[in-house]
């Protein structure tokens, strides 16, 4: 604190600047933390409703349930004239496009986290290189080279670029995490779709609309 209130006005702000910045990051990391965990639940019991006997009735989250809603409405809107193929590839397209809405819903703020990952150390940066030319100033107009002069603007100075990394380090390796965690949740909802799919373009009296049905 000492550090920040001897700083000069343009250090204050460029601290000020990450310390928000740094205050936003965390809270888009806790918010995906807990999105995306339970995104994964939601893919387990699809996957797990897709291998069982029971079906789809009981199935349970915005995922999954988005994602059979589109399925089952391009089923009912079957045309006796299409192949199978035509059908399949209907069908999971409606099924792909309601998982891509809900995954990009999931990647609100995940921009922001990238932008503070590679523009933190900068910003600090120039903090830092604002402090030390005021410490050389002040050295220049003191005419005294000493250490107890100079050390107080330079660790000012560096603290700046001290609070960056603090804000660019926990940023950049949360995005790379939730980006990777989204695509392996895409992976594994596309398995079921092409599953689900399959079975929803066999016959149009399939057991499915029995299962997933409201």
């Amino acid at each position: 604190m000492s550090l920040f209130m001897q700083a000069d006005l343009i250090v204050k702000s460029v601290m000020a600047v990450l310390a928000l910045a740094s205050l936003v990051c965390w809270t888009i990391i806790i918010e995906k933390l807990f999105r995306l965990t339970a995104m994964r639940s939601q893919v387990r019991r699809f996957e797990k409703a897709n291998r069982s006997d029971e079906g789809f009735s009981d199935i349970k989250g915005d995922l999954p349930q988005s994602i059979m809603t589109a399925g089952l409405a391009a089923w009912r809107d079957s045309d006796k004239s299409e192949s199978r193929a035509e059908r399949r590839d209907r069908i999971e397209r409606a099924m792909k496009l309601a998982m891509t809405m809900r995954l990009r819903r999931a990647e609100i703020g995940l921009p922001f986290l990238a932008t503070i990952g590679s523009a933190a150390p900068f910003i600090g940066l120039f903090g830092t290189v604002w402090g030390i030319m005021n410490s050389f100033s002040a050295i220049a107009e003191s005419q005294d080279t000493s250490l107890a002069v100079v050390a107080p603007g330079i660790a000012e100075a560096l603290f700046a670029t001290a609070i960056g990394l603090v804000a660019a380090i926990p940023a950049v390796m949360a995005y790379n995490k939730f980006s990777v965690d989204l695509g392996r949740i895409a992976y594994r909802t596309n398995a079921v779709i092409a599953d689900v799919g399959n079975r929803l373009s066999r016959d149009p009296v399939s057991r499915v609309r029995a299962e997933a049905a409201e």
